[in-house]
């Protein structure tokens, strides 16, 4: 229908209109209104049915053209204007001047937001080709295929076949055809609209139409990451510096590093010679596998072959250099710089302090930004981001709040939820959950919607201090967002429920997560199992386990073990190991440390008799060795934790032996193990052994704990040996142990309750001289001592001197 106006017939235009030059100037004498009076029936412009294309036409020739267009009259016909009529317009007009109906198309889009048909669209894109304004045809283009995009899936393919045909049948007798479809191959490529732009490049082979070495390699860099990228590159007649380096930045991409180079220096475009952007391709590649010496070499070659580094160049060695913790390297590189001819940019100085950041020295950084203001450069939003994460994950989330509240205050905005992110992290690790929860609903205010992310640390944190009711409300939120919790969110709310002995209410959110069909982590069935053990509930955590049909892990069994542990249940344990065993499942370090506890805990219980003991210190030896033949050594974890049950079931010999084994599989003792046995040895009054035993220890120069101190001045103040007790406070103090006003009250307080009043009073003039005032607890058991001593004197029961 179209096609006929692009014929122009001129006799049929000079019949309906004058001659347009004039229409761009206003005619004061005329007036739509007097248009509207003028209308005689037989142009049927008052009628339902009105002929659109006649009645603006008249109307421009009348009043003029941008009087028309801007006026009341118009407006009242743009609402039932269709791009037919615009069409048929706009090809009348092209007959008088091409300019008239360019300018036609675009009063109507930009003043009444018209959206023009493709036919309109391209026809002036033809003109814009026709007169080289290549800026506005670009332009026009790449609106045009956002349009197509939209209209079905926003820059989908299929648009591609529509246009083809159109410029096929309607412009292909046109001068400058072969530049719009050149350009609508270029656009439709930069777009990633890959489908469509190999079928215009198909087309227009087929039509023998020039496809420019510019589009070539917009095709050629949508297909740099896989094989076709050599079937678009044997096509190029003309390649040119950029189809080159785009080639080997495709092999970088590819990890064909060796083909890169070898392709570097291939003698096919010796004539062009290599360019810094291929070299820059082949060093971040090396830099990104933390190859910096091949980077720096390659480098050095650039400066060989005649090339000047761009700072491009220097930034990508710099970050590899800082990525491999050469910060030193790093900075002398970045202060060569202006020996090269160029001068660091702000993305210079951010991998830098991002350098610093990675290695933990915040000083370091501001090093760097001072450096950076003093070369006139301010710091960016990407700058305050690096500092702003690398404080929080120091711990620093004080100074990471002053950071922001800095950067907002200069008029930056973080665009992105992961620094909020790490605020957040850090607030909640630190117990400061309730400044996380004001950051949180800020982040709104800040034009950023919370994420999976940031629920997940917030609830997590809320839960872990125990604020679970928040958390519960949080959670609702977030699923009413819409936002979908993953295994932390979820395990977060029922480690909460269960913690709080809401065993039923975490039975039914599993029940529920079970029931809509989605694949659930085991870990959340072990929190609930953990929950139900840890409540005594072993029936429904039993239950729980073999209910739906699960494989378990490691954890579901050692749990489900600790459970039993708890009761001394070894039967039950050893079953457990056997069935875990036969799934194919290895027991852990954490397995057989809840093994030993059971059995420990067996050997507590009241109807286990001599006999049964032995038995139990024999399974102890059998489990040993079966950690042994399994190829699990016992770590000094498993060790510490099988000698704290033995001392609590009061098997002391047994521990020790175990503290020996430990020493001979060349395990070191900790500072807990120590503890645990002293204590042990206090606890049960064997207070000249634990006295021998902390002896030994010092001759080997062990480096023992303040608790084993502690532990045995206390014990000897309970027994009554005060000169003991005060041997041991001094080697305390000489070994440089940091005294606190607790210390010297637990003595004092047990010496009293001995009244042993003197060595309180030697205690109590101790402190005084260490320049540590008493509190009133210490004042009071004081009083109260020489009270009571004067008491005794009174009476004549003062013990002899």
């Amino acid at each position: 229908m179209i096609c006929r106006w692009i014929a122009f017939n001129s006799s049929k235009v000079s019949r309906t209109l004058s001659p347009f030059s004039s229409l761009l100037f206003t005619k004061s004498s005329f007036s739509v209104a007097k248009l509207e009076d003028e209308s005689s029936p037989t142009t049927n412009f008052t009628s339902d049915l009105r002929d659109f294309y006649q009645e603006i036409l008249f109307g421009m020739k009348k009043i003029g053209f941008r009087e028309f267009l801007h006026g009341h009259h118009f407006r009242g016909l743009v609402s039932e204007l269709r791009q037919v009529h615009v069409e048929e317009i706009m090809a009348e007009l092209m007959s008088e001047s091409s300019d008239l109906s360019v300018w036609f198309f675009k009063e109507l889009r930009d003043i009444y937001g018209f959206r023009h048909s493709r036919f309109s669209t391209l026809l002036v894109s033809h003109i814009f080709a026709g007169q080289r304004r290549f800026k506005e045809l670009l332009v026009i283009l790449e609106q045009l295929l956002q349009e197509e995009g939209k209209s079905s899936t926003f820059f989908c393919s299929g648009s591609a076949s529509l246009l083809c045909e159109l410029l096929s049948s309607s412009f292909r007798k046109w001068e400058s055809t072969g530049l719009v479809w050149d350009m609508l191959l270029f656009l439709s490529s930069r777009l990633r609209m890959v489908d469509d732009s190999l079928y215009i490049l198909k087309k227009m082979k087929d039509r023998n139409l020039n496809v420019s070495t510019q589009s070539y390699n917009s095709v050629l860099y949508n297909f740099r990451e896989t094989d076709k990228m050599w079937d678009v590159y044997k096509e190029i007649k003309d390649k040119n510096e950029h189809t080159y380096s785009t080639v080997v930045d495709g092999l970088c991409r590819q990890q064909k590093l060796e083909d890169a180079v070898l392709f570097l220096r291939t003698s096919e475009w010796k004539d062009i010679g290599p360019s810094v952007v291929s070299f820059n391709s082949i060093m971040s590649s090396y830099c990104k596998l933390g190859f910096v010496d091949m980077a720096k070499s390659f480098f050095c070659t650039v400066l060989k072959c005649g090339l000047v580094p761009s700072v491009y160049s220097h930034n990508i060695l710099i970050n590899g250099l800082c990525l491999v913790g050469s910060i030193a390297e790093a900075l002398e590189l970045a202060s060569d710089m202006n020996k090269h001819g160029v001068e660091p940019d702000s993305v210079t100085y951010n991998i830098l302090v991002k350098g610093f950041h990675l290695l933990g020295m915040i000083s370091g950084a501001g090093e760097v930004i001072q450096d950076m203001l003093d070369k006139g450069l301010s710091p960016d939003v990407i700058t305050y981001t690096i500092l702003l994460c690398g404080q929080c994950q120091l711990g620093n989330i004080d100074m990471g709040l002053i950071l922001l509240k800095d950067m907002l205050s200069r008029g930056f905005e973080l665009n992105s939820i992961v620094p909020y992110s790490v605020m957040l992290s850090g607030l909640c690790k630190t117990g400061r959950v309730d400044e996380a929860l004001s950051l949180f609903y800020d982040l709104e205010a800040y034009g950023l919607t919370p994420d999976l992310v940031a629920y997940s640390i917030v609830i997590h944190g809320l839960c872990k201090l125990g604020k679970f009711d928040m958390a519960v409300r949080l959670f609702d939120e977030m699923c009413y967002k819409r936002i979908l919790p993953n295994s932390r969110t979820l395990g977060a709310i029922l480690l909460g429920l269960c913690q709080k002995g809401m065993l039923l209410e975490a039975r039914s959110l599993l029940d529920s997560l079970i029931s809509s069909g989605d694949t659930l982590d085991i870990i959340l069935y072990n929190i609930v199992i953990d929950g139900y053990a840890k409540s005594g509930c072993i029936k429904e955590a039993l239950e729980l386990f073999k209910l739906y049909g699960l494989v378990p892990s490691v954890v579901s069994y050692t749990t489900l073990m600790d459970a039993y542990a708890n009761c001394g249940s070894i039967k039950s344990i050893e079953e457990l190991l056997r069935e875990m065993k036969a799934e194919g499942i290895p027991p852990t370090n954490v397995t057989y440390s809840v093994i030993f506890k059971g059995l420990c805990v067996g050997l507590k219980l009241e109807n286990c008799n001599q006999v049964l003991r032995g038995r139990i210190l024999e399974k102890f030896n059998h489990v040993l060795r079966d950690m042994e033949s399994e190829g699990i050594t016992p770590d000094q974890i498993t060790f510490n934790t099988i000698i704290q049950y033995l001392c609590r079931v009061k098997h002391l010999s047994r521990a020790f032996e175990l503290f020996e084994k430990m020493k001979s599989q060349n395990l070191d003792p900790t500072s807990a193990t120590y503890n645990i046995l002293i204590d042990s040895l206090c606890v049960y009054g064997y207070i000249r052994k634990a006295d021998r035993f902390l002896y030994s220890l010092q001759r080997r120069n062990v480096s023992l704990s303040k608790f084993a101190y502690t532990t045995l001045i206390k014990a000897h103040c309970v027994k009554g040996d005060p000169e003991m007790a005060v041997i041991l406070f001094h080697q305390l103090v000489d070994r440089g142990f940091d005294v606190s006003i607790r210390d010297y009250s637990a003595v004092i307080n047990r010496l009293c309750r001995r009244h042993l009043a003197n060595e309180s009073k030697y205690f109590f003039c101790l402190m005084l001289s260490r320049g540590i005032s008493p509190d009133l607890d210490i004042c009071e058991v004081m009083i109260k001592s020489d009270e009571l001593l004067s008491w005794t004197i009174k009476w004549g029961l003062l013990p002899d001197q």
